[in-house]
């Protein structure tokens, strides 16, 4: 198989990259978490570049671009740590080009293309942990309208978007609706996450709301595969800095007069970093190739995939701090921002653990090694 990037990838790559590497340093990340965590400027930009647009077709203003490609834009952001939740903008452009009427599609997708609209999943509730489709909010339809009513925890960007799709319980089961910024009855709480991202609590109180699809449970599992292609890739990136950093610092710091990085068991250690990231990278790439395929088959590679990226997550973050020693803790140096963003990426869209428990559930009798 190959896996060459085409000629336009890697333009894209290449663009991505210089902008994260020249508008996105390390300082400007700390003014921007200081500042509440999202910089709408940040977001614009990405917007310039035709981020926001990937998965949005081309009569709505987008690339109309598929999953490689923001597979590629994903990684080189997490090599910047980048605050801003594109992820969620790939998540939301995906399921309503997929799942939403045209009267919804010609709404929303020109303004999230262009950057002018955020919107970003609201699916988590407390005491559910990742169940998909287990909801207490629940939905009334009023005449042709609908309300929701409940509460969505740890919303990325929750309380600055310009709307959130928002799945809740009907008496036909659990569809998926939009409800938009400015709809009344809305309470937002919004916070600092570990990683300096912004997240918020979200209740809904008779809230107004479109309908996105009756098939919620379809379009929340599509919508949780898309994210964690794009997190799966965004991790790779945060892994790669994290693995650099530590060698260069292997190679400048010096005990008994020579660097440390001459000194076996710690290149041991440096070698088994590198190897969890490769395996991470082949199951990102896995991952990001199975976007496409038929729903059984994409919700069991991406679980698989996200089993291997959260091992790799941890293993990776765990031994960066412990090779740094004592400084690698600390807010000033970038290691401990890679640490924190590994740590809570383990997290997103289902832990390890979670995810070990889907690969179980969906393996077939003949799994194995003669399967």
């Amino acid at each position: 198989m190959d896996f060459d990037f085409s000629a336009d990838q890697v333009q894209l790559r290449d663009a991505v990259r210089r902008w994260v590497d020249k508008g996105y340093d390390f300082e400007r990340r700390k003014g921007i978490v200081a500042a509440g965590g999202f910089d709408r400027r940040a977001y614009a930009e990405l917007a310039e570049l035709g981020l926001c647009g990937l998965y949005v077709a081309d009569e709505h203003g987008g690339l109309g671009m598929g999953p490689v490609e923001a597979m590629v834009a994903m990684e080189e952001l997490g090599r910047g740590i980048v605050l801003e939740p594109l992820a969620h903008t790939l998540v939301s452009s995906g399921v309503l080009g997929a799942c939403a009427n045209q009267h919804l599609q010609a709404d929303w997708l020109p303004r999230l293309a262009c950057g002018e609209a955020l919107v970003v999943l609201a699916h988590q509730e407390r005491g559910l942990r990742y169940r998909l489709g287990a909801t207490q909010t629940h939905a009334t339809q009023e005449g042709d309208g609908w309300t929701v009513s409940g509460t969505k925890s740890v919303v990325p960007a929750g309380d600055v978007a310009d709307g959130w799709l928002v799945p809740a319980q009907t008496d036909q089961g659990v569809a998926l609706f939009l409800v938009a910024h400015a709809a009344t009855g809305v309470e937002r709480n919004g916070y600092l996450t570990q990683d300096g991202s912004r997240a918020a609590e979200l209740r809904f109180s008779q809230t107004p709301a479109q309908l996105v699809t009756r098939d919620g449970q379809t379009a929340l599992e599509l919508a949780v595969d898309i994210g964690i292609a794009a997190s799966s890739a965004y991790a790779i990136g945060v892994m790669d800095q994290t693995v650099t950093v530590t060698a260069d610092y292997l190679n400048t710091r010096k005990q008994f007069g020579v660097p440390i990085a001459s000194f076996q068991a710690l290149r041991h250690r440096m070698a088994d970093m590198k190897m969890q990231l490769e395996l991470a990278r082949s199951m990102s790439y896995y991952a990001s190739l199975k976007l496409n395929a038929p729903t059984g088959e994409r919700r069991q590679a991406l679980a698989r995939a996200k089993v291997q990226l959260g091992q790799s997550l941890r293993f990776v973050g765990q031994q960066a701090v412990q090779l740094h020693g004592g400084i690698g803790v600390t807010d000033e140096y970038i290691v401990s921002h890679y640490f924190k963003t590994l740590t809570q990426l383990e997290m997103t869209w289902g832990d390890t653990l979670h995810h070990l428990g889907e690969v179980s559930a969906r393996m077939q009798e003949s799994a194995g090694v003669f399967a």
